[in-house]
């Protein structure tokens, strides 16, 4: 295994495109780094740069401590798994993971030594002389991957491996690439479109947007401090609740006012962003994810809002109950505009929609205990925990978290 550094990375075609713009990366030894974003955000190019299947415009790329700007693929011991299983349908399962070893004129001992471990890591054991016409996508997938694995590169390169197969075979296949990752140690960078896979997956999360890294973290605090308005609603599922609001109070105490209503702020939460009280009489971009609202008509635990920070209450009607057996997707409406920057956009491209959301009042999702007796054209009261709310800067899209006068005390791609 090796460090895999990225210092500076540009790729600017010949009609001026920057596809990957001023990219720098630093994957440790033994990490599974995943690259996500929308389509078309540089991710699968980055990829393609380290593998040396792209030529990198400006900057520099290092494998092992050795850049290797100008080292030919075949020689920089990295092994891809692309999108497509790319077997060769004429070889058995054995010979198919075989191939670049006997290229390499490797003794046949050591070949079939590698192919047996590959093979038994990846219960590919029992399926060795079958063909690929014989197996399941899963299996195919897992073939492809043991033709990276006999190879003992010093970094594995994953381009969309899972996006061929169904969703119960992702499900399975992800947890099986995790493992296989942690076994062997192996430094890998995993491309992906899905936030889902990426959260699940990787040690650390870099997430792009038009050729420029947005943030990279661990998940949960990808999750928990997004920098910006297009990680906070890149990142979870359903997508975080982005509307308009007003900050109004003074010193300790405030009220977030979203259109005809009002949740208040607790303390504590000013206490730990004070960079709030800079907005305080002024309009500011609020995110709420759909899990920190529940039916305010249940009793329990949901009552006292999870974090402890603090709950209010919203009304509406529902629009829509989605039952989804765990739990209930509400969809509900306040009077508050929802947020419209080039991050939305850009979000709102990405999930097949227009440029911008609907005008009008702010559509909304919240996920409710299946116990709720919520219906479809019935008013609804939302228990909103307030203690979980993020705020961000209306011009900026900045995360507000840091000191008065600073949108986010964090630099991207900090740790």
């Amino acid at each position: 295994m090796a460090r895999v550094r990225l210092d500076g990375v540009y790729k600017i075609y010949p009609d001026g495109t920057r596809a990957v713009d001023d990219l720098s990366l630093d994957i440790a030894e033994g990490e599974l780094l995943v690259l996500v974003g929308p389509s078309g955000c540089g991710k699968t190019t980055a990829l393609r740069m380290v593998a040396g299947l792209e030529e990198i415009s400006r900057g520099t790329v290092a494998i092992g401590g050795r850049t290797v700007n100008r080292v030919p693929a075949r020689d920089r011991d990295v092994a891809m798994v692309f999108q497509s299983y790319a077997l060769y349908p004429h070889l058995t399962v054995r010979d198919n993971i075989a191939f670049g070893l006997q290229l390499r004129r490797m003794p046949k001992a050591e070949i079939a030594e590698r192919v047996a471990k590959a093979a038994a890591t990846l219960g590919l054991t029992d399926h060795l002389d079958r063909k690929p016409r014989n197996l399941s996508g899963g299996q195919r997938q897992r073939v492809a991957m043991g033709r990276a694995i006999v190879r003992n590169p010093q970094a594995f390169l994953m381009d969309e491996p899972l996006s061929n197969l169904d969703a119960k075979l992702r499900v399975q296949m992800r947890a099986e690439i995790s493992r296989i990752q942690r076994d062997l140690g192996v430094t890998t960078v995993y491309v992906t479109h899905d936030q889902v896979e990426a959260m699940t997956l990787g040690d650390r999360v870099a997430v792009m947007k038009k050729g420029v890294l947005q943030q990279v973290a661990p998940p949960q605090e990808l999750y928990e401090r997004p920098v910006n308005l297009f990680v906070a609603g890149f990142i979870g599922s359903p997508a975080m609740n982005l509307l308009q609001g007003r900050l109004e109070g003074d010193g300790d105490a405030a009220l977030l006012h979203l259109g005809d209503q009002a949740l208040g702020v607790p303390r504590a939460l000013l206490a730990e962003r004070p960079a709030l009280r800079g907005y305080l009489g002024r309009d500011i971009a609020v995110g709420i994810r759909p899990e920190d609202m529940d039916d305010a008509d249940l009793d329990g635990p949901a009552a006292a809002g999870a974090s402890g920070g603090g709950a209010a209450v919203l009304s509406s009607t529902a629009d829509l109950v989605e039952a989804l057996g765990a739990e209930l997707l509400v969809h509900f409406a306040v009077a508050a505009p929802p947020v419209v920057t080039e991050d939305t956009r850009e979000l709102a491209r990405d999930a097949g929609a227009d440029d911008a959301p609907a005008p009008g009042g702010g559509a909304m999702i919240a996920k409710f205990s299946p116990r709720s007796r919520v219906a479809e054209g019935r008013p609804v009261r939302i228990r909103v925990d307030t203690g979980r709310l993020y705020f961000f800067d209306p011009d900026s899209g900045a995360g507000i978290w840091g000191e008065p006068g600073r949108s986010d005390s964090r630099e991207v791609g900090d740790d």
